[in-house]
């Protein structure tokens, strides 16, 4: 009988890490390449956005290389100054990219946004002054699905692409090992719940 609970208990965790995985970690561009092609949603856009929080350095290098591999000839960075009296989250963004030789008539920047849900709003901005129709949204795994949901709250009908970073120093997919994961986790799963009860993550 203990086996039997024992048994049951490894399925039932396995079945839930594995759930909050793929719930979180939405991900559009799973079965694409390296590089863009016909193939459905791998297909060159408009943009590529890169919100700053967590692992801001990881989430700005993705965006780069995805920038260099042809996905895209602009790159969007948002965030505020997490020191207020430093540099913006987006400005420190930019200058990674510049130093990696983007152009700066590729890079366009909102310095203001300290919210998931005004990252949002102040790159909808963005995409209307600049009649961008599709965008690769990149953010951490466990950030996501959360910013996919206020992106496009607010995108209209601009086309948001997830691309969740596979792994960076706060998530991976060993997460559930460290109760920074599970901290990660259950919060952003709080959060998503706080949005679709409000509207306003």
């Amino acid at each position: 009988m203990i086996k039997h609970f024992v048994i049951f208990g490894f399925i039932l965790a396995a079945v839930t890490i594995t759930g909050i995985s793929f719930f979180l970690q939405a991900d559009d561009m799973g079965n694409c390449g390296k590089n863009p092609s016909s193939e459905l949603n791998c297909q060159k856009v408009d943009a590529i956005v890169a919100v700053s929080g967590g692992d801001t350095t990881a989430r700005t290098n993705e965006a780069i290389a995805m920038y260099e591999n042809g996905w895209s000839d602009i790159l969007i960075f948002s965030g505020a100054a997490e020191d207020k009296t430093g540099p913006s989250n987006a400005l420190v963004m930019k200058r990674a990219a510049l130093a990696a030789g983007v152009p700066a008539s590729s890079i366009m920047t909102d310095e203001d946004s300290e919210t998931t849900s005004q990252n949002a709003k102040n790159s909808k901005n963005i995409f209307t002054a600049n009649d961008i129709k599709s965008v690769i949204l990149v953010t951490s795994g466990y950030h996501q699905r959360r910013a996919s949901l206020e992106f496009e709250k607010q995108a209209g009908t601009v086309k948001i692409l997830n691309h969740p970073l596979r792994t960076d120093k706060d998530w991976s997919f060993m997460w559930w090992m460290s109760p920074t994961g599970w901290f990660l986790a259950v919060s952003e799963i709080i959060k998503v719940g706080i949005f679709y009860a409000s509207g306003a993550v």
